[in-house]
C-alpha cells in the first residue's frame, strides 16, 4: 500500500492528477486484466479441480492461486471505474480500503505461492525418494493456508493500525484511492520491508530453486534433449513472468522510498514532490502491470503443461459414451512426466 495522509496542511498539492489520456490507458489495462483473467481462471478451474480430487499437490497450489486471483478480479471493476472517473474514487473510505486489501493481498499471496510451487518442484526433482513420503495433500493445504493467513493477517493489521486513513485522500478535493502524497515516514519504512521480504526474498527463492532444477535435469541421462529444453523454457519463463509482473512495481516503490528518506523537504515545491510528479505515471503503469498476474497464473501453470492440454482436448472431444474417469488428470508417475510438470 503506497499512499498515506499528507504531512502538509497547506493548500498546495504534491502531485496533481487531472483529466488525461493516462487514465484511459490505465482503465484499458484493468479491463484487459479483468476480461482475460476471469476467462482464463474460470476455464481452468475444472481441470485444476480434477487434480485436487486426485490429491495432486500441484493442483492444490493451483486452486489456491485461482481463488486468490478470482477474489481480486471481482474487485477490479472498482478500479476500472476509478480510472474512468479520472482518479476520482467517490465510493468512500471503506470501499477504497477493501479494494486495496484484495489488490495487495492477491499480489503477495501469488508471490509466495509461486515460491511454494518452485520449492516443491525443486524437491521433487532433487530428492524424489526422500521427499515423496512428506509430499501429501495435507502438506500442500497447510502451506497454502499458511500463506493465506500470514498475508491476510498482515494486511488487516496494517489497515487497522492506520485506521483506514492512509488509503484514501480527500484533501484538497482529490478523493484519490491509494494515491496520496507525500507518504509518511512509517509507510516509507514499510515499503522498504515490503520490497525486501515481499519481492527480493521470493525472487531469490525462485532463482535458486529453478537453478537446482536445471542442474539436476541437465545431469539426467534418462531425458531427451526436447524434454530438457522444455524444462529450461518453463523455468526461465516462470522467473521472467515473475519479474515482468512484479519487478517494475517494486523497483519504483523502492526508489520512491529512498527519495523520500533522502529529502527532508516534502512540500509541493520540494525535490521530493517534483520527483513524485515525474514518476507518478510510470508507477501507476507498473502497478497496473502487476494486476496481469491474475491471468498469467492459469496460463503458465495449466495451459503450458502438455499433460493438462491433452486432458482438456480429451474432455472436449470425447464421445458421449466415454466416462468421466478418462478425463481425470492422473498423478505424475515417471521421471519424464514429473519433468513435464515442472514449472
Amino acid at each position: 500500500m503506497n499512499a498515506t495522509t499528507p504531512t502538509t496542511t497547506t493548500n498546495e498539492t504534491c502531485v496533481t492528477i487531472g483529466n488525461s489520456p493516462i487514465s484511459d490507458f490505465l482503465m484499458a489495462v484493468y479491463i484487459l486484466a479483468f476480461v482475460l483473467g476471469l476467462t482464463f481462471n474460470v476455464l481452468t478451474l475444472y481441470p485444476i479441480w480434477l487434480q485436487v480430487k486426485q490429491q495432486n499437490v500441484l493442483g492444490i497450489f493451483l486452486l489456491s492461486l485461482s481463488v486468490s486471483d478470482l477474489l481480486f478480479i471481482f474487485t477490479m471493476p472498482l478500479w476500472i471505474n476509478y480510472y474512468r472517473m479520472d482518479h476520482k474514487w467517490g465510493l468512500g473510505v471503506t470501499s477504497c480500503s477493501v479494494a486495496g486489501f484484495f489488490y495487495y493481498s492477491n499480489m503477495y499471496i501469488s508471490i509466495f505461492l509461486l515460491c511454494c510451487i518452485s520449492v516443491d518442484r525443486c524437491l521433487v526433482v532433487s530428492y524424489p525418494l526422500h521427499f515423496r513420503r512428506y509430499r501429501t495433500s495435507s502438506y500442500a493445504w497447510i502451506l497454502c493456508s499458511t500463506v493465506y493467513v500470514v498475508v491476510i493477517t498482515f494486511h488487516i493489521v496494517i489497515l487497522w493500525n492506520d485506521n483506514l486513513t492512509d488509503t484514501h485522500d480527500d484533501n484538497n478535493d482529490n478523493d484519490r484511492c491509494y494515491e496520496t502524497y507525500p507518504m509518511e515516514n512509517s509507510m516509507a519504512v514499510f515499503n522498504m520491508v515490503r520490497v525486501g521480504i515481499g519481492f527480493m526474498l521470493p525472487l531469490l527463492v525462485l532463482a535458486v530453486s529453478y537453478w537446482r532444477v536445471l542442474a539436476t535435469v541437465g545431469k539426467s541421462h534418462g531425458l531427451n534433449a526436447q524434454v530438457k529444453r522444455k524444462v529450461r523454457m518453463l523455468s526461465f519463463g516462470v522467473i521472467g513472468i515473475f519479474s515482468f509482473c512484479f519487478a517494475p512495481y517494486h523497483i519504483i516503490l523502492f526508489i520512491r522510498s529512498l527519495v523520500y528518506f533522502n529529502n527532508s523537504d516534502h512540500t509541493a515545491s520540494g525535490d521530493y514532490c517534483k520527483f513524485e510528479r515525474k514518476v507518478h505515471f510510470p508507477f501507476s503503469c507498473m502497478l497496473a502491470l502487476s494486476s496481469l498476474n491474475c491471468l498469467v497464473d492459469p496460463v503458465l501453470y495449466v495451459l503450458v503443461s502438455n499433460g493438462v492440454k491433452n486432458q482438456l482436448l480429451l474432455c472436449r472431444r470425447r464421445p458421449p459414451q466415454m466416462g468421466t474417469e478418462e478425463c481425470k488428470l492422473t498423478s505424475y508417475k515417471t521421471e519424464k512426466q514429473k519433468v513435464n510438470a515442472l514449472i
